[in-house]
């Protein structure tokens, strides 16, 4: 893969929290039927929606033999396979080729395998992994993929913005191809996933919500302070984002009631927008889809879900359910609601009772959208699609609470479960984050378990909001806040759910008339998965940093996280700070901390050197913050990203027949060296922050 390439990927990823995702051509999208495949000879190729996506050369195959191809339909899902078999089973085939791609293909897992612990995996940059045996293409919704057995390596080659080339190697006696085209919109069952019509958010989605803080008792005063707090003690670590609940309307449902704030908020939505962003925050706002008012349905009832009477019909959370199907409605209620708050400044909108609206409001009055004739999940978008229009591209909406699969393209994110944080939804729609939308697990309180929930929702690429109340962020337990953020924009490395028991029944959502607490398909609150692995691919370096958050796996293969199991790894852990020691094959993490709950172990391939093993700043030991590093002769450079006065503590090996000499940094002062067992540890603070660089000496001929 090209540097440059990557640093323009990062850069991007890094400016886009404020300029949102890029605004797509329409499209029609490529076309759900097989790949046209040619052979000759020994050449396969396969072209797809007029261009070809693989092109590779088969070695062992007797003369005159050909591939076996078939199609396979059931209902929408199309499955084109290739097998590619020899006469005498002792015999290998060897598949050499290229899988061409657009800008936002990636290499990833598309079955389920048969062995190994239960593992989600995410990545920063382009996966290296050894266990990839497919190549997944966003932006056309098409998997093409090697099946199980055959030896399989697939590694990135050419990136640029507009397409990305991987290199696919198979080997085996008998080697099966698969391509899957629609492969989130058919094969996974989600029918307005249209990729080709949006991009999905690029930046990192952190910041502080007011709810449980605050809970709605909130006063502008409470934000105004909150915003004093967070923008000093978290905006530096990569906190952006304050949010205000419920609490500021005036009233849920008429456009005055929530343009219009509460006697709380006496100087208005407006005032408090532009305070919040002269701290250098993104203003964000929570709405709500339900309409409270009676006397207004009464009087506008053709623009409410009626009976057959022609009464405005009530449901639980929602009350009166806007008619979306009814432009008028839409004009009236919806739009003028979000193009004032957008234009008195706010930039980032949660969306609340969507599932209300959905069950209690649309599914349970069927039979009124039928009088109509009216597709009653098409006038559902339209509301949304309404919100979407008048807020604009660039802004990030937050849709809420449960599963909103029906709001596919129309969202930047999804609270993907019930009321108060839960990892396990990490588990359950892994595959969803950042290619159907960001996944939001709720906000996170810095209780006991602030080390554990942080360190899940940081190394998925989660939406991550605190929510406590702001003097906590002054205190100790702020710490672990500060390690967790930025949160890094990922990939999934799986294109299926590792924990399928929610999103395997999706087909509920149409059924479904109450809203009154988690559905059998939202995220659930009890997790099955003890292991979250995020895969860091740098230009200059590839480490992995496996969160741990139960004991259930006591003996960690590095097989199984697809590094290669015939080299040698230095493991440490992030949050006690300790050096596991080197290994060959599989380590033994050991018990949890009780202190922490979850251990953040960074796994690096051990060079015959010395090497950088971990960085203080972030959970990822070096993840956001590490821009450079590179073996010069005797010297290990590095440049770094780092937050004014905080400290930052550098860990290099000091193997043998090497000894450190000093470390030098441009920018910051060294305010500290340390000998450890096989480390040494060098604390330096850069008063104005930036970046740093710096360099540690060593000398040789030591033993």
């Amino acid at each position: 893969m090209k540097r440059r390439h990557i640093l323009i990927v990062l850069l991007a990823a890094a400016a886009a929290t404020a300029a949102g995702p890029p605004t797509l051509a329409p499209t029609a999208g490529p076309p759900n039927g097989p790949a046209e495949v040619k052979w000759d000879a020994d050449r396969l190729e396969f072209a797809y929606d007029g261009r070809v996506i693989f092109s590779g050369r088969l070695e062992g195959l007797p003369s005159g033999s050909r591939p076996l191809l078939n199609v396979y339909r059931t209902g929408d899902k199309v499955n084109q396979v290739i097998l590619l078999v020899h006469p005498d089973s002792r015999t290998k085939l060897r598949l050499s080729g290229t899988v061409f791609g657009s800008g936002e293909a990636f290499p990833c897992e598309a079955d389920r395998r048969d062995r190994g612990p239960l593992l989600v995996r995410h990545v920063s940059g382009l996966s290296q992994s050894l266990l990839n045996r497919a190549v997944y293409d966003r932006r056309g919704d098409w998997v093409i993929s090697v099946d199980a057995n055959p030896g399989v390596v697939i590694k990135p080659r050419e990136d640029t913005p507009a397409s990305r080339t991987f290199g696919l190697e198979a080997e085996g006696a008998e080697i099966v191809l698969r391509f899957r085209p629609r492969y989130y919109q058919a094969h996974r069952g989600l029918r307005f996933f249209e990729p080709w019509s949006y991009a999905a958010w690029p930046g990192p989605v952190t910041g502080w919500i007011s709810w449980f803080a605050f809970f709605d008792r909130v006063t502008e005063k409470d934000i105004v302070e909150t915003a004093d707090v967070v923008s000093t003690e978290l905006r530096p670590y990569g906190y952006h984002i304050l949010q205000v609940d419920d609490g500021y309307q005036s009233g849920n449902g008429r456009p005055e009631l929530w343009l219009n704030a509460n006697e709380k908020f006496p100087r208005g939505l407006a005032d408090l927008a532009a305070s919040i962003k002269e701290k250098g925050l993104t203003p964000g706002l929570w709405t709500n889809v339900a309409f409270n008012q009676a006397d207004f349905a009464a009087g506008h009832a053709d623009w409410f879900v009626r009976d057959a009477g022609g009464k405005p019909v009530r449901g639980n959370w929602v009350d009166f359910s806007l008619d979306a199907s009814n432009p008028a409605a839409v004009d009236a209620v919806v739009r003028p609601v979000y193009r004032g708050l957008r234009e008195m400044g706010w930039e980032y909108f949660k969306l609340d009772a969507l599932r209300h609206l959905r069950y209690e409001g649309y599914n349970a009055n069927s039979d009124y959208f039928r009088r109509k004739g009216v597709d009653l999940v098409a006038a559902y978008r339209d509301y949304v699609r309404a919100v979407r229009e008048e807020i604009g591209r660039g802004v990030f909406l937050l849709g809420c609470w449960g599963i909103r699969p029906e709001l596919i393209g129309l969202i930047d994110g999804c609270r993907i479960g019930t009321d108060g944080f839960s990892y396990a939804g990490l588990a359950q729609f892994n595959s969803w984050n950042n290619v159907v939308w960001r996944n939001d697990p709720d906000h996170i309180e810095l209780n006991d378990d602030r080390y554990r929930s942080l360190t899940v929702t940081s190394l998925t690429g989660s939406v991550l909001l605190l929510t406590d109340k702001p003097g906590l962020y002054r205190t100790p337990a702020a710490e672990a806040a500060r390690r967790a953020a930025p949160v890094l924009w990922t990939l999934p490395g799986q294109v299926f759910d590792v924990d399928p028991s929610r999103s395997d029944l999706l087909d509920r959502v149409d059924a479904e008339v109450s809203g009154s607490g988690p559905r059998v398909f939202d995220a659930g609150l009890v997790p099955v998965c003890d292991l979250y692995l995020l895969e860091v691919v740098r230009p200059f370096e590839t480490w992995a940093v496996l969160g741990r958050t139960g004991e259930g796996v006591r003996r960690v293969r590095f097989a199984d996280l697809g590094l290669d199991p015939s080299k040698t790894y230095i493991v440490f852990e992030f949050w006690s700070k300790k050096l596991l020691g080197s290994f060959n094959g599989e380590f033994i993490p050991g018990p949890l901390d009780p202190a922490f709950r979850v251990q953040a172990l960074c796994i690096r391939e051990r060079r015959p050197r010395p090497q950088l093993v971990a960085t203080s700043r972030h959970l990822t030991c070096g993840g956001p913050e590490l821009a450079d590093l590179r073996w010069d002769g005797l010297a290990l450079h590095g440049k770094s990203r780092l937050v004014a006065g905080d400290p930052y503590e550098i860990y290099v090996t000091e193997p043998a027949g090497f000894s450190f000499a000093g470390l030098e940094a441009e920018g910051a002062r060294v305010d500290g060296i340390e000998r450890l067992p096989e480390l040494v540890k060098v604390r330096l603070v850069a008063p104005a922050g930036g970046d740093v660089v710096w360099t540690a000496r060593f000398e040789t001929g030591v033993g």
